[in-house]
């Protein structure tokens, strides 16, 4: 029988970047998964978790375990680390000796960025016919490497696309200075970050920027386009569909 899964869009991706959900279901099809989508779904919480609006998040948080109900045994799949280390850890703080915390512990049993369900879960290290000609770089997010312990997922199936080199950066896993309001609260070191991060990515020779996160991407993307460099931002879902 195929695997099921329900798909868990932040609002991020929604909104902004569509192709990439879209790529990642292409992908999850191609591996022979049952693809679920629960439309009525809409934001993890962590945006205003972080802003400190703690009872507003879980208010949000538990309309995400009602969107995501546990009878239904699926996986939960993202393409983001971020709002993945969200629901697995912070939600243990938001549900504790709630009447929502059972639930809560199955959906974190359930959840997985998208490489590391495609590599631990099922057991998979390439993707039949991706084909992406020239070197690539990548970017460890705060949220993958940190909150849901991903390193090594993305690099192995990067790694086994056709045409494509590795090439790491220096402090690969310093943060590129988007951190959500961060960005906001604190432009100037933010940016003094992201700066930082690309020129790292440059000094490889690398073609592309490749991370999990597309608020990362979407943060180092817009220093990039200001400043002209050349060096183009792909999220790893993008890269996964590409060639076939």
């Amino acid at each position: 029988m195929p695997t099921a899964v329900d798909l868990f869009i932040p609002c991020f991706v929604d909104q902004l970047f569509p192709d990439t959900a879209m790529n990642m279901v292409k992908v999850l099809e191609k591996l022979g998964c049952e693809v679920h989508y629960n439309s009525n779904q809409t934001c993890c919480g962590q945006p205003a978790y972080n802003a400190g609006y703690k009872a507003e998040s879980c208010s949000v948080a538990t309309k995400f375990l009602r969107d995501f109900p546990s009878d239904t045994g699926r996986y939960i799949v993202s393409p983001s680390a971020s709002c993945v280390g969200m629901v697995r850890n912070t939600y243990a703080e938001l549900f504790e000796n709630t009447p929502e915390q059972k639930q809560y512990h199955s959906v974190q049993r359930r959840i997985f960025e998208m490489t590391e369900f495609i590599v631990d879960v099922l057991g998979v290290s390439s993707i039949q016919g991706a084909q992406l000609p020239g070197k690539y770089t990548y970017h460890d997010s705060c949220s993958a490497l940190r909150e849901c312990g991903i390193r090594e997922a993305p690099r192995q199936l990067l790694d086994a696309v056709r045409g494509l080199e590795r090439l790491e950066m220096a402090e690969t896993e310093t943060c590129c200075g988007f951190g959500g309001t961060f960005a906001v609260k604190f432009e100037a070191i933010s940016v003094a970050m992201a700066e930082q991060k690309v020129e790292h990515a440059l000094a490889t020779g690398a073609d592309y920027l490749i991370s999990t996160d597309t608020s990362c991407l979407m943060h180092l993307d817009a220093y990039i386009r200001r400043e002209k460099k050349p060096i183009k931002t792909m999220h790893v879902a993008d890269v996964l569909a590409s060639g076939w």
